[in-house]
């Protein structure tokens, strides 16, 4: 299978930075409608995921649900590192299978860890059946 034939490509792919604010990823999420968006450097790297638990966490622990103190808050602090890990984009069919058995989503990297793109539950069963899927707006839209 060709990880890359059927991957959303990253330019289609909601992500935040790892320096956007708390209050910034809880908007592209809440806007997006996501429950786990992947987080990157500034220059491109994967540096892991952060879902609507570490938000929900984050504020829980702080105590409050302003949204202008989340502004002194980045993503980076709140993401869990080992959350969703990626596969390389020249990994195994069986590699992706088992990655994708554990999370919604599966982030690519290529060998600098530099986000490629996600291949979705959806889309991987599609490959494995053999079927189409329809055409959407472009964006990550599973979940």
């Amino acid at each position: 299978m060709n990880i890359a034939k059927i991957m959303v490509p990253k330019a289609l792919t909601v992500c935040l930075s790892a320096n956007d604010t708390v209050r910034e990823g809880v908007e592209v999420m809440r806007r997006h409608g996501y429950t786990a968006i992947p987080v990157l450097d500034m220059n491109g790297k994967f540096l892991g995921c952060v879902n609507d638990r570490d938000f929900l966490r984050f504020i829980l622990t702080q105590g409050h649900v302003d949204p202008g103190e989340h502004e002194t808050h980045t993503v980076r602090e709140i993401m869990r590192q080992d959350f969703c890990p990626p596969v390389a984009i020249t990994d195994s069919e069986d590699k992706l299978i088992d990655a994708a058995l554990q999370q919604n989503f599966v982030p690519v990297v290529d060998d600098r860890g530099a986000l490629c793109g996600i291949v979705t539950r959806r889309m991987l069963i599609a490959e494995l059946a053999g079927r189409d899927l329809p055409p959407t707006d472009g964006a990550f839209f599973e979940e």
